[in-house]
């Protein structure tokens, strides 16, 4: 009796996927449960602002508690490990006292969310549940008015940072693609898509959804040098989807 009484002082973890940015697109759940939670916790930049925060700081209550789980920008440290050591420690410390934790993710947590790292220390110890989100790659499509797919075209996903052979080898006999992350490696991506004679059939999405931010472009548009991070370049072998 004591075992079970214990448990079920223990608080619960949610995962909830936010979206690409527009507050409009979180959904109904997962606005519910971050309301409830009185502890929230959300990666950010070192030294910087937390864009999973800055979707849903409309929603926050001085009540609850805000755990900044502070990520190094450099991508050769990222995963941090010890970053998300520390920040599996201090929910497990809310959930022992019995206060339920809502982890903000961009987009969705399962879609190479920031979220699964978090999961994968928590999940065998702690009740924990995911809300999913609209994914960038389903925002990105809708901004491009493409559809990603059809029939039995199969969509490859690819993080810009692979290698250009790599990349070359994957994108040769591919149906549909989502280059992600592109950031600092579009001037490979795009070189890669013109050697394969793909580059007048993609388009490039930035910051899908975010009102005043959101750009498409054909590739021959995009300045190499202005490339974010949170970007990405859709591609149809056949131009559309529905061809």
């Amino acid at each position: 009796m004591t075992s079970q009484a214990t448990k079920h002082r223990l608080g619960k973890v949610f995962g909830l996927g936010l979206g690409p940015g527009d507050p409009e697109l979180i959904t109904l759940k997962a606005l519910r449960l971050l309301r409830a939670c009185p502890v929230v916790a959300y990666p950010a930049p070192e030294g910087g602002a937390s864009f999973a925060r800055r979707i849903v700081a409309r929603w926050l209550s001085p009540a609850q508690r805000e755990i900044v789980i502070a990520v190094p920008i450099e991508s050769a440290r990222f995963p941090a490990q010890a970053v998300y050591d520390r920040a599996a420690g201090e929910i497990a410390a809310e959930l022992a006292a019995g206060r339920d934790v809502a982890v903000l993710c961009q987009g969705d947590p399962f879609f190479y969310g920031s979220f699964m790292y978090l999961f994968g220390r928590l999940a065998e110890r702690h009740a924990v549940e995911v809300v999913p989100g609209v994914s960038s790659l389903t925002a990105c499509a809708a901004a491009s008015g493409a559809p990603l797919a059809a029939r039995e075209d199969t969509l490859l996903v690819l993080p810009a940072s692979l290698s250009e052979q790599l990349l070359l080898c994957r994108l040769a006999e591919v149906d549909a693609a989502a280059i992600i992350k592109l950031g600092r490696h579009f001037a490979k991506v795009r070189a890669v898509l013109e050697r394969l004679g793909l580059a007048a059939e993609a388009r490039y999405v930035e910051r899908a959804s975010i009102a005043g931010e959101e750009r498409v472009l054909p590739l021959a548009a995009v300045g190499a040098e202005t490339v974010p991070y949170f970007s990405m370049i859709l591609l149809h072998r056949r131009g559309a989807a529905w061809r």
